[in-house]
């Protein structure tokens, strides 16, 4: 590797290797979230899928499947809203066809909380529809393994540092594979890019915009007059830029550290200012640089880091190379618990973990991507529950849809009915227009209403039954919403594994078994057959309570999750 000195070029190029050139071939890499797999870093960048946007319905696209009525025509375009303008604008990459974005990752010195898996999971959803319109991506997430806090956090557990945040980088992995966040590109380490770090300290040192002074080395925040661009701040209104107390020996409160000299019992590094380690934000800017190059597109993180970080990062690359820009600032919003900001210093906060003990992980991931990624989510026990309700809804439709294919795998026409290509033309409309709309997923998953609708009408009533071309319907209309959960990261390994899944947490959430609900099920029979409808309705309404509903057909009583009753009524009084 070389140095940071040169600009505008990373410090080796990563190849863009191939990827499936369909969306109707592309194969995600799940795992059952009980047994997670580890994964090692991906040292190359993914390619595109298919430059397309037209849905794949049994290999040809829709405009190719009826003559008389062709789909609309969705902009390919993308429009995101950038931090630095404060508006939406059109993303134009600045080499046509390929992105690079960089999003900061998570400082590991403990379980990761929902709050974090927010911002990932808004940055996978990114990554996935940028691939879907076609783009090359090479995505960078770092890990940061050295900061005050692992330390901190290491002493208390008398454990090494770098060997602390190294497991909890792991642990991390672990819940972004269950979140179906799809690995990165690169995940570089501090750690490993020391020399790129000390390179870019340098380079910021002779030009003028850091000194020194006893072994650490500042950055002059007032030798930057462009300092406050991203956060709009003025100088004069700024805290310390550093996650410490402000230090007397600055010339300026907002001056921030690029290096910080040794401490008894710390790990350091050696450098021309002597052994030490590095600031919190140097990091970001050394390694974006490294693999990116200081020219790139998309730059993003949490709402929380628009200042002092993001700004710090943009001083300092500027300070390094004056060609430095970052095309797009994007950020999303925090989440919430009772109006206050989730994290980890507050205390309020709840692990992934902690939520996905009691809730699918796709659950959790369709919860996040029901608000829109740059307003607030306030976490509640209801919104979970309606997300888990909502996920069982689309993975039970479509496992209906599964086992009625199954049985007419051969001799399907190739055209449908125009009433079933008006449903999909829409639904392919609203998902195209909703995302390159600067990433409205809650409107997609609210456009899937439809399409479910209407393949529960062709295969559970009398009228949808009778339906010519049925099956075909059936088959096409699943073909829709499965490319979109796959392009949303919500299509899960299999149906009938999440079904179950869902439905054994839904269990532990009503503290009840399986063989206890078949008992009270039975009881209920008992009572209809004796016409004691009191006993029966209080069956159901106990159940109800604790989130479990019954549901009568003529082939006998079954039970699938739901919204407990008390928070129905809750989310009833609250509308």
């Amino acid at each position: 590797m070389g140095t940071l000195l040169k600009c505008n070029k990373p410090l080796f190029s990563i190849r863009f290797s191939s990827f499936p050139n369909s969306l109707r071939s592309v194969q995600l890499r799940t795992h059952s979230f009980n047994n997670p797999k580890r994964r090692n870093p991906i040292r190359r960048c993914f390619s595109s899928l298919s430059p397309s946007s037209q849905p794949l319905i049994n290999g040809t696209t829709l405009d190719k499947m009826d003559g008389n009525q062709q789909p609309g025509s969705p902009s390919s375009e993308l429009w995101l809203h950038n931090t630095m303008s404060k508006k939406k604008e059109l993303f134009m990459p600045k080499v046509e066809g390929k992105v690079g974005m960089y999003v900061c990752g998570v400082t590991a010195y403990d379980l990761s909380h929902i709050g974090h898996a927010r911002v990932y999971v808004t940055f996978d959803v990114l990554y996935r529809y940028l691939k879907h319109l076609g783009y090359e991506v090479c995505y960078v997430r770092n890990f940061t393994d050295v900061d005050d806090k692992i330390i901190a956090r290491a002493k208390e557990l008398a454990e090494d540092p770098i060997s602390l945040s190294r497991r909890y980088c792991d642990e991390f992995i672990q819940d972004m594979v269950h979140l179906q966040c799809l690995p990165p590109s690169v995940e570089p380490r501090v750690s490993d890019h020391m020399p790129h770090i000390i390179d870019m300290i340098k380079q910021i040192v002779d030009n003028g915009y850091a000194y020194r002074v006893e072994g650490d080395v500042f950055f002059s925040v007032e030798n930057f007059p462009e300092y406050g661009q991203l956060s709009g701040r003025k100088l004069e209104d700024n805290r310390a830029g550093e996650r410490v107390a402000v230090d007397s020996r600055k010339r300026n409160p907002a001056d921030f550290a690029l290096w910080k000299s040794a401490k008894e019992g710390e790990p350091f590094w050696e450098s021309p200012w002597g052994p030490g380690r590095p600031g919190w934000h140097i990091e970001c800017s050394a390694m974006s640089a490294a693999y990116l190059g200081y020219s790139f597109d998309i730059h993003g993180g949490g709402m929380d880091l628009v200042f002092p970080h993001h700004e710090n990062e943009i001083a300092q690359s500027c300070a390094a190379c004056k060609q430095s820009n970052v095309s797009y600032w994007i950020h999303n919003g925090f989440v919430t618990v009772d109006s206050e900001k989730m994290s980890k210093s507050l205390g309020n906060f709840f692990t992934i973990r902690e939520v996905m003990d009691l809730y699918h992980p796709l659950a959790l991931r369709l919860f996040l991507m029901g608000t829109h990624y740059r307003s607030p989510i306030n976490y509640s026990d209801v919104l979970l529950e309606s997300a888990s309700e909502r996920i069982f809804y689309i993975y039970q439709t479509l496992h209906d849809c599964e086992n009625v294919l199954s049985q007419h795998d051969k001799g399907l026409q190739e055209s449908i009915p125009p009433e079933t290509l008006n449903v999909i033309n829409k639904f392919h409309n609203d998902f195209s227009t909703s995302m390159s709309d600067d990433l409205h997923t809650p409107v997609v998953l609210a456009a899937l209403s439809d399409p479910l609708k209407t393949i529960n009408d062709l295969l559970h009533t009398r009228k949808g039954k009778k339906q010519a071309m049925r099956i075909e319907s059936v088959a096409a209309l699943e073909k829709i919403i499965r490319n979109v959960l796959s392009v949303l990261g919500l299509m899960p390994t299999s149906y009938s594994e999440a079904l179950q899944q869902l439905r054994e947490m839904a269990l532990k959430r009503a503290k009840l078994t399986e063989d206890k609900i078949l008992q009270k099920i039975e009881e209920r029979s008992e009572a209809r057959k004796n016409k004691d409808y009191e006993k029966s309705d209080a069956i159901r309404k106990d159940l109800a309570v604790v989130g479990i509903a019954l549901m009568d057909s003529p082939d006998g009583t079954s039970w699938r999750p739901a919204i407990p009753l008390p928070l129905q009524e809750q989310q009833v009084a609250a509308t």
